[in-house]
């Protein structure tokens, strides 16, 4: 475990032995959240209670009866909160979304249902029963802040979103070749790891001797050629290449998650220029009309016009040279009912 901008970073060993850093939720957050959380369920229990208590009043129930009913909604709340909560939100609560906290099993990995079992139950011992003693203690002499729950389900709490204003590490700057070049790179074969491992090589460029940059460079960017493509140009160094690519892979996933304007706006954000183009354009289609077997066709389909003998400026189809009149043939590919001959 060491610290990096401030912030306590472990090094985690996952199943396929990748060595990731994740940062560690601080004892100030975790204490925080812990009391968010505490807020909600004693509100809650006061409630549950106040309704339980009107509904035995109005109905007569014996003692015995609330008394089920007060421990079985005491259970609920107290146990089945945050057990529920970390179970569906993969190792989250309302307190921990808050501060940008989660849940994570020591293998990096997301929290299971038996881990938050295990944490909900030792809640009710160190935290409920023993008002948090056995868990400030615990927190303070672990070296990722593990509280006695987090002890026995093999689990910590790590922070997934730092304040406002905390600067991450910055991506060396990526050339306006590249940048045209990673506009049409396919992405979908990297995986999370490799990227992170980029990103984490990139972030200690500062710290390794330029000989172990080359080399661990060349190791990292031959793992990315393999899951993307196409390859960069040739005689691109390594580390332009890496930047690149994440910079393309972050690029995509703030495009993704991005809320698309709505036609409106987009309309409005037209420029004058553009309007005057679009204008252009729609008028030469107007200009641009081919009349074709009595019925007017543009590029985009077929132009209504009057029927025969009505006002207008054109004259009726059965009136051009060499058509009898009252035997002209229907208007191909023309739309409406054709009256027979």
């Amino acid at each position: 475990m060491h610290e990096e901008a401030g912030t306590a970073v472990a090094e985690v060993v996952t199943g396929e032995a990748v060595i990731l850093d994740v940062p560690c939720a601080r004892f100030p957050s975790r204490l925080l959240a812990l009391a968010l959380d505490l807020l909600i369920q004693c509100t809650l229990l006061f409630v549950l209670f106040l309704i339980v208590g009107l509904a035995v009043t109005n109905d007569g129930t014996n003692g015995a009866t609330a008394g089920a009913i007060a421990l079985t909604v005491t259970i609920v709340i107290v146990v089945g909160y945050p057990v529920l909560w970390e179970t569906l939100t993969r190792g989250g609560s309302p307190g921990k979304f808050a501060l940008g906290l989660r849940v994570v099993s020591d293998d990096g990995g997301p929290e299971r249902f038996r881990q938050a079992l295990v944490r909900g139950l030792a809640a009710v011992v160190e935290i409920w029963l023993l008002l948090g003693c056995p868990a400030l203690i615990s927190s303070l002499l672990s070296e990722r802040g593990k509280r006695l729950g987090d002890l026995f389900a093999g689990t910590f709490v790590i922070q997934q979103r730092f304040p406002a204003g905390r600067s991450t590490a910055v991506l060396p700057a990526v050339s306006p070749e590249l940048a045209v070049w990673g506009a049409s790179l396919e992405m979908s074969g990297l995986t999370d790891q490799t990227a992170e491992t980029a990103r984490r090589y990139l972030a200690r460029l500062p710290e390794l001797t330029p000989a172990a940059q080359a080399e661990l460079g060349e190791r990292i960017a031959g793992a990315v050629r393999a899951q993307v493509s196409p390859l960069p140009p040739p005689g691109t160094p390594a580390i332009a290449y890496l930047s690149a690519v994440l910079a393309q892979r972050r690029n995509r996933e703030h495009a993704r998650l991005a809320p698309s304007p709505a036609p409106g706006t987009a309309q409005a954000a037209m420029s004058p220029a553009a309007a005057g183009t679009a204008g252009a354009g729609a008028a030469g289609v107007e200009t641009g009309t081919a009349k074709t077997g009595g019925t007017d066709r543009t590029d985009s389909g077929i132009a209504w016009r009057p029927p025969a003998g009505a006002a207008g400026d054109e004259p009726a189809g059965s009136a051009r040279e060499g058509v009898a009149q009252g035997h002209e043939p229907p208007a191909r590919d023309a739309g409406g009912f054709v009256p027979p001959a």
